[in-house]
């Protein structure tokens, strides 16, 4: 017997999940690698541009109409074109008003000639050296004087501070370094002086430098004079009579000219004063009471003078003034004129050269004055 069996149809199989899973990597494979490429020609794109090089522009300067573009940079300002290399030469101008010589080294001493409103201390100044050295370098012409000092006058100027020496017969680097404190390998070496290194010989009659070297200062002053029975053994005969006039000065001086500035020489071991600056005429004060035990021209470059005993130990001595309205032996009140500015003597301008004198000895006066 035959049984009849009811059968129903087989559902469709389902798709291999493998398959699939193949399917879906493939897909992120090539959205991956687009991504990619994308990126890395963006990123070419915009190094590319930063270099000044355009991908989307022709030969012909025609647009390619760029898929994509580097982000513009915001507030992008504008630089000058850089050049290396280019030296920038100038010279630099001094704001002096009145400037003597160029602004140079050298190693041989030169000539400067004096001008009206020069001074050693000056002079000295815009070579960059020490007064003295000046002074030493001109011995023969200003005696170690800075009051000698005169217009149209050609000084010799060194290139160091030092001593110039003339050679003599006999003379050695050691004697002449010993003569004056100095190194004598400073003065072989000073390229001025041209000396043989090997040989080390000096030639008499040559004119070399001493570096650093010194000597004493032979200084020219006016003596000091002191009022009669003041008991001094510095007392020098002025030619006039002090003997009746008592006046005795309060130990405080003030300013002997109405200009309070320095014109010229300052205070130094050649020059035992200050130059006060004073136009041609400028009344002159006495600094403190005193008696006049001097007024008068004078020698050494003083010109008219006029000095003033204290009867304290103290003098004060007035120079250069073009004329003197007091007298030797007369009693004066401190701030009362005495004399008017000018520039007498040797002298490169009109000023008041005043010295302070204490026991004979020289002091600054720029300690004194009020």
């Amino acid at each position: 017997m035959i049984r009849k069996t009811n059968t129903a149809a087989a559902p469709a199989p389902a798709p291999n999940a493998a398959a699939a899973s193949r399917v879906n990597r493939d897909w992120l494979f090539w959205v991956t690698w687009l991504l990619a490429f994308l990126m890395v020609f963006w990123l070419t794109t915009v190094i590319l541009a930063k270099s000044g090089i355009d991908l989307f522009k022709r030969a012909d300067g025609n647009d390619l109409s760029p898929i994509f573009s580097a982000p513009a940079q915001q507030d992008n300002v504008p630089m000058p074109d850089f050049v290396p290399g280019v030296q920038v030469e100038s010279v630099v101008r001094s704001t002096s008003l009145h400037t003597i010589i160029p602004d140079e080294s050298f190693t041989v001493p030169k000539k400067y000639t004096v001008e009206a409103g020069d001074s050693v201390f000056g002079i000295a100044q815009s070579y960059k050296l020490a007064p003295e050295t000046v002074l030493w370098a001109n011995q023969g012409l200003l005696n170690d004087n800075p009051n000698m000092l005169s217009i149209g006058q050609e000084l010799t100027i060194p290139a160091v501070d030092g001593v110039l020496h003339t050679v003599k017969a006999g003379d050695t680097l050691e004697s002449v370094a010993r003569k004056y404190q100095a190194n004598p390998e400073e003065i072989l070496t000073w390229p001025g002086n041209d000396i043989d290194i090997v040989e080390q010989t000096l030639l008499a009659g040559e004119t070399i430098m001493v570096p650093g070297g010194e000597r004493e200062m032979q200084t020219w002053v006016v003596p000091t004079i002191w009022r009669a029975n003041s008991g001094a053994n510095q007392t020098v005969n002025a030619g006039c009579n002090t003997s009746g006039v008592v006046v005795y000065g309060s130990g405080y001086f003030v300013w002997p000219a109405d200009n309070h500035s320095i014109s010229g020489n300052n205070y130094w071991s050649g020059h035992l004063g200050i130059d006060i600056a004073a136009a041609q005429g400028a009344p002159i004060y006495a600094a403190d009471y005193g008696v006049v035990v001097y007024a008068s021209w004078i020698g050494g470059g003083y010109g008219n003078m006029v000095m003033i005993d204290h009867g304290n130990g103290y003098h004060t001595l007035y120079a250069h003034n073009s004329s003197l309205i007091v007298r030797c032996g007369q009693g004066v009140s401190q701030g009362q004129v005495i004399a008017y500015a000018g520039s007498t003597g040797n002298s490169t301008g009109s000023h008041l050269h005043f010295e302070i004198r204490y026991g004979g000895m020289f002091v600054n006066p720029l300690d004194y004055v009020n």
